[in-house]
């Protein structure tokens, strides 16, 4: 018997045809929420617009002064580390284990603050963050 009158060759192209049918509606709805956000966007005037646009960039500097403060704080705690540490004959090589292994002991989810060093709202934090911390923080 020909293929072409064999009925469950026939349903095959028709649900292709459904199924493409399905997708290109789902990427239709897509692109009209992205158009209404444009739209959305678009009618504010300009400088609501720029308004916000400023917000963002004040958020975005603040961000990067912290993370900056931060860092600087970062670096001068682990060269007092490192100084105390050398004093008592310790190496760099065992502060760091050290420390590594104190990050991943709060990593590990077990309510691990450090001694009381890291506030709950800090675990909190680390929390939402867990996994990229994982990859950071990982032992060799």
């Amino acid at each position: 018997m020909p293929s072409s009158d064999n009925p469950t060759s026939a349903a095959l192209p028709l649900e292709a045809a459904g199924d493409a049918l399905l997708a290109a509606q789902a990427q239709n709805e897509a692109m009209a929420e992205q158009l209404d956000a444009l739209n959305e966007l678009l009618a504010k005037p300009l400088n609501e617009i720029l308004a916000e646009r400023d917000k963002f960039r004040e958020a975005a500097a603040a961000w990067d002064a912290f993370g900056a403060m931060w860092m600087l704080s970062q670096r001068a705690m682990k060269r007092v580390a490192l100084d105390l540490a050398a004093q008592q004959g310790v190496s760099e090589q065992e502060v760091v284990a050290r420390a590594l292994a104190h990050a991943n002991e709060v990593l590990s989810g077990d309510a691990v603050d450090l001694g009381g060093t890291i506030a709950e709202a800090q675990l909190a934090h680390i929390a939402r963050h867990r996994a990229m911390l994982r990859k950071q923080f990982r032992q060799s």
